[in-house]
């Protein structure tokens, strides 16, 4: 089955299940964007639709209904989905509706939420990129297989604690957040150092690693394999 006919069953069933205002809210809200990200970005990143909701239906601060493009629901995951074109969010929003978006997405994050947003510019032009992002926020929920080396725990790990720093890492840094010793700590750096996801810097003189930078695009290609 190509994504464009699963695609088009995922929308039929969830066309055949409402009713009213809902069902006309998905017949009109469910567009060009939403159908690319269905078919370049979410299939091929979990090769099916399940538990994947389109023009999901929420309501805000005010308690009034608002329909998010894609709402992702299981046991553990409350992912919100939205698609956002430079015109409709950008150029054409006035104040009033401006403070209202931030506001709902503050209100349907302390509902237990989480929202994030993809530019319909991403979706259609770079949805590689979108692929790599979303797999990164969906990671979080994954339980850890008992099988995983603990080698890749910790790389993965040192790579969020780089960007989470900011600045490159000493080994200390990862021997005090990780609680491990100082030679498994060397040892992991090492190993990302040759994978090309970190480069040594020597000290003064030039003789000996102090500190360990992330390289460009290390999440990509560290989640590329979750």
């Amino acid at each position: 089955m190509t994504s464009e006919q699963a695609h088009a069953a995922f929308l039929q069933q969830h066309l055949h299940q409402r009713s009213g205002e809902r069902k006309g809210r998905l017949e009109r809200g469910h567009q060009h964007g939403e159908q690319l990200f269905c078919c370049n970005i979410w299939w091929p990143l979990q090769g099916n639709f399940e538990q994947l909701h389109p023009e999901y239906e929420v309501l805000d601060w005010r308690g009034r209904s608002y329909f998010c493009d894609f709402a992702f629901l299981t046991s553990t995951v409350k992912l919100i989905i939205e698609i956002k074109g430079y015109g409709p969010h950008v150029r054409d929003m006035d104040r009033q509706k401006y403070c209202n978006e931030l506001n709902r997405e503050t209100f349907l994050t302390a509902m237990g939420y989480q929202v994030i947003s993809f530019s319909y510019d991403d979706v259609a032009q770079r949805p590689e990129l979108c692929v790599s992002l979303l797999r990164m926020v969906l990671s979080r929920y994954h339980s850890t297989s008992s099988s995983t080396h603990l080698t890749c725990l910790l790389e993965r790990e040192i790579i969020l604690l780089a960007y989470s720093l900011a600045r490159p890492l000493r080994p200390i840094d990862v021997t005090q957040h990780l609680h491990i010793n100082h030679r498994t700590a060397v040892r992991t750096l090492q190993t990302l150092c040759k994978k090309g996801l970190m480069c040594g810097i020597t000290g003064a003189s030039g003789q000996h690693i102090v500190r360990y930078e992330l390289q460009p695009m290390a999440w990509n290609q560290l989640y590329s394999s979750v």
